[in-house]
């Protein structure tokens, strides 16, 4: 299951989650030449909040100007760009527009549209009602006003995210999981104690999101900002919905939220959410059928033609906000210790600057990796190649989502191999699909069997 069989060993650095971010520094700090060792405590990765969200590369419109988020949002969407050409990441640039449905949102526009080109976003454009219609046809008549960010894309969550660990793991970066951290002392370098043993390492980076405070009050003795959860559900629409509309539709954010968003995903469904709802549960991500009727009337209203589509499936994620309104990213040098917290929805986005800008604080002198090692990475999106299409595949598995035989046998023999049905699900997304599993479990629990640490059937599953 691990590619770490040791129960101590000595590590430059060792990263505390293997969220979206955790994986990105991951990579960059392995590229960089570092020895470095990622700690999960679930039994695979993107366990957490990095497994729930809207799938969309930002370009950081609307972040706070001169926030760290802005910068690490800029400079994560300006290097993924780059990455994904070269390691072939699905991306789908569809535009977004930011859709006023109130007298109230209108005047608010013009300060998005200045606070878009504070932020470097200079390609903005208003749009009437009327221009608004003529790209979107299926919206709602009732909006008012617009405006259009054309550098917006959709992209893959997941195999992003397993793509920058199997890069790590590729070029000599070690993971563990099913390792909680539940303590550790630092004496020039730190000694870890975890769920699985003991880790030493010279430098901590806690990367642990919405536990963040929780492994700073048990490493350092102390917490700089509160984890509050805040939860969104989500609705997934089946796949013919996706004729419906083409940017994505963004509503006027508030101060506590994004607000509700509608638009296509990469893997060919139509996405509405998310809710916003602070809570106290760290682990809870139970869907409420209230809620999602509220968001379910609330999609209708903006497209009414979603009312001819059924839902697949819903579900919701946990982003890791705190009191404050940047990232909480702190350098404590004197214990060789690094907190990346409250990184909550733009993670995604901001994740590969979020590495740079910690590579730079560490500043280990080092020497790069000369010939870095590409991996191949799973491909899910509905827009570009798949495996079903190519010869030799074995067969089709799951038909709602076009997962092969091959597939399935490659993730289960590869680097990183999924330890739960869950964590097979977003290295495939067989199951995942309209009949969400009712007509392949059978046969792919029957392929794992032997593979997976929770089998496909337990309850816990």
């Amino acid at each position: 299951m691990s590619a770490l069989t040791s129960t101590t060993s000595r590590y430059d650095v060792a990263i505390i989650g293997a969220g979206v971010v955790g994986c990105a520094l991951a990579r960059r700090l392995t590229l960089d030449g570092v020895k470095v060792v990622v700690l999960e405590k679930a039994l695979d990765v993107l366990d957490g909040a990095s497994k729930g969200n809207s799938a969309i590369l930002h370009t950081g419109f609307d972040a706070p100007p001169g926030s760290l988020e802005q910068s690490c949002i800029a400079a994560g969407y300006e290097e993924y760009l780059q990455l994904a050409e070269k390691m072939k990441l699905p991306v789908l640039r569809t535009g977004a527009m930011v859709l006023a449905w109130t007298q109230e949102q209108e005047a608010q526009l013009p300060s998005l549209i200045e606070k878009a080109h504070q932020n470097g976003v200079h390609d903005v454009v208003a749009l009437s009602r009327q221009q608004i219609l003529k790209r979107e046809s299926n919206l709602s008549p009732l909006l008012r006003a617009g405006f259009l960010i054309p550098g917006e894309y959709l992209i893959d969550p997941w195999t992003t995210a397993h793509a920058y660990l199997l890069q790590a793991l590729s070029n000599g970066a070690e993971i563990l999981r099913g390792a909680e951290v539940l303590g550790g002392t630092y004496n020039n370098g730190w000694k870890l104690e975890t769920s699985r043993g003991a880790v030493e390492a010279a430098t901590i980076v806690n990367c642990a999101g919405l536990f963040g405070d929780v492994v700073d009050e048990r490493l350092i003795g102390t917490k700089s900002f509160n984890i509050r959860p805040r939860k969104g559900q989500f609705l997934v629409f089946d796949k013919a919905a996706s004729s419906l509309i083409s940017a994505t539709a963004l509503p006027v954010p508030t101060k506590t939220t994004k607000g509700v968003v509608i638009c296509r995903t990469v893997f060919g469904n139509v996405l509405v959410g998310p809710t916003a709802e602070d809570q106290e549960s760290r682990t809870d991500a139970s869907t409420q059928r209230e809620t999602l009727e509220v968001l379910y009337r609330k999609a209708i209203e903006i497209l009414p033609g979603l009312a001819d589509h059924e839902v697949t499936t819903a579900y919701a994620g946990l982003r890791p906000a705190s009191e404050f309104q940047d990232y909480q990213i702190k350098h404590h040098s004197a214990q060789a210790y690094v907190t990346v917290g409250a990184i909550r929805s733009t993670g995604l986005s901001a994740a590969l600057g979020i590495a740079r800008h910690v590579a730079s604080l560490l500043n280990i002198r080092v020497e790069p990796v000369a010939k870095p090692v590409l991996p191949a990475v799973d491909r899910l999106s509905e827009y570009h190649p798949r495996d079903w299409q190519e010869a030799g595949n074995g067969g089709i598995v799951c038909h709602c989502e076009l997962v092969t035989r091959r597939e399935i046998e490659q993730v289960l023999a590869g680097p990183l191999p999924p330890a739960t049905p869950q964590g097979l699900k977003r290295r495939t997304r067989a199951m995942m699909g309209r009949c969400q599993g009712f007509y392949c479990t059978a046969e792919i629990a029957e392929m794992t069997r032997g593979h997976l640490t929770v089998p496909i059937g337990q309850p816990d599953a």
